[in-house]
């Protein structure tokens, strides 16, 4: 029977002080960057902390500043959403950055869980939560975190106090109504959702605001709205587009409702693009790239709002200023991807 392997100590930061020939003091503000050391001095610690294998530990150093390098992250349907996974990981990049851990838990859109997540946050005292919506949202921030910095993500407050970021969502719709007047359409319309949120107002003013910059008039009959899923989206547009004047182009307010769009204009033998131009919102690739033809959309900054929403409560957390003139409520703009959903109108 052989031996086990003896397994050596971990290094220790006073390894890395010997091995460098410098103080233990020395070695703290060097790899912590609390104060300043001389360039060759630090270069010196940093090499003798890689050949030795250090890694600093979180915990001592966060007892000596009371911080636990622990960063909560927590909304509806964190996990289930298919926005969850940009959200998390931008968030998780951001984080690490900072040298913290993130801490993601999923409320389940159920308010009492959310006390609940929100209690096992506090209790592993994290230092800072980002508090979460995966659609475009108002929302009150919990009572219980009032002693946290806190920033929203994918929400909005009525108080200008506390930092959010969220889609910019007129600029969503002036991008995709503006993608399909620059191929010719002219009488464009919008499916929409009956659902009273951010999202759902600004996409519609922008949609509004777009035609009217591009001297078209808004037609009420151009406007349609329905349940935020497939199935009422198809029904919607059945008759929709079985009218005389019917739209050549809609901008749809997500993915699902376009695939609704494309069930109906299947169903009155409308080809997409040649009869019928469509695009979405969000950039479900589940959907968007697996439609035939393929759906042109807009992908939402979910992980680029997420780094800014982790970066400014940090900034909160440590005291640093942000820039003079910087927002605390920032509103990031989409990004379109072309598919195959969208061609001049027919006989253009």
């Amino acid at each position: 029977m052989s031996a086990s392997p003896v397994r050596r100590p971990r290094p220790g930061i006073r390894d890395v002080a010997e091995a460098a020939g410098v103080s233990v003091t020395t070695v703290s503000h060097a790899l912590s960057g609390a104060r300043a050391v001389h360039a060759s001095t630090r270069e010196k610690v940093l090499r003798a902390a890689a050949d030795l294998g250090y890694v600093a530990d979180p915990r001592a150093s966060g007892l000596r500043r009371n911080r636990s390098f622990l960063v909560g992250l927590v909304g509806d349907r964190m996990v289930t959403s298919p926005h969850a996974s940009r959200m998390v990981l931008g968030a998780q990049e951001a984080v690490a950055e900072h040298g913290s851990l993130l801490v993601a838990l999923d409320a389940e859109d159920d308010p009492e869980l959310e006390e609940r997540q929100i209690g096992s946050l506090l209790a592993h005292r994290v230092d800072a939560v980002v508090y979460a919506r995966m659609f475009h949202q108002f929302v009150e921030v919990p009572a219980s975190l009032a002693a946290l910095p806190v920033v929203l993500l994918d929400a909005s407050s009525d108080d200008p106090a506390v930092p959010s970021a969220v889609p910019d969502e007129q600029a969503i719709a002036a991008l995709m109504v503006g993608h399909l007047l620059a191929q010719g359409h002219r009488r464009i319309g919008m499916l929409t959702t009956v659902d009273q949120t951010p999202a759902a107002w600004g996409r519609e003013q922008g949609y509004v605001r777009t035609l009217a910059d591009a001297g078209i008039a808004y037609d009420d009959a151009l406007l349609l709205q329905c349940a935020t899923d497939t199935v009422a989206a198809r029904e919607a547009a059945l008759p929709w587009l079985a009218r005389d004047g019917r739209p050549t182009a809609v901008f749809c307010f997500n993915d699902q409702l376009a695939m609704g769009v494309y069930q109906a204009a299947a169903a009155h033998g409308l080809s997409i693009p040649r009869d019928l131009s469509v695009t979405g919102v969000d950039d479900l690739e589940l959907i968007s790239a697996a439609l035939v033809p393929g759906l042109t959309t807009a992908a939402l900054p979910h992980r680029e709002m997420a780094g800014w929403a982790v970066a400014e409560v940090m900034r909160m957390l440590t005291g640093e200023a942000s820039a003079p003139g910087a927002p605390r409520q920032i509103a990031l703009p989409a990004t379109l991807v072309e598919r195959g959903s969208v061609a001049p109108p027919a006989g253009q």
